[in-house]
């Protein structure tokens, strides 16, 4: 990759990171909810909780992460690849 394309490719990437980890957040919160909990799930020190429940919230939002996260960098690279005629890696 060029030196201008990785200056470019920079901030891009920052921005669509940030984008990618609201979205994670807003598609949990409603895989959540549909799963019949709180629009929340339970904090870790929240003791009113189940240890299991607190376990499994925490395993479906990092899986719901890695996909939504691996998803819009993947699109952010393409989009890229389409504009700058570069690949970003």
């Amino acid at each position: 990759m060029s030196s201008t394309a990785t200056v470019v490719y920079k901030p891009v990437s920052l921005a669509i990171s940030v984008l990618g980890g609201v979205l994670a957040g807003l598609v949990f919160r409603q895989v959540w909810s549909r799963l019949g909990h709180d629009e929340t799930a339970p904090a870790p020190k929240d003791l009113s909780h189940s240890t299991r429940e607190v376990l499994i919230a925490a395993a479906i939002q990092g899986s719901v992460f890695g996909i939504v996260k691996a998803g819009v960098d993947r699109a952010g690279a393409r989009g890229f690849r389409a504009l700058a005629h570069e690949d970003p890696a």
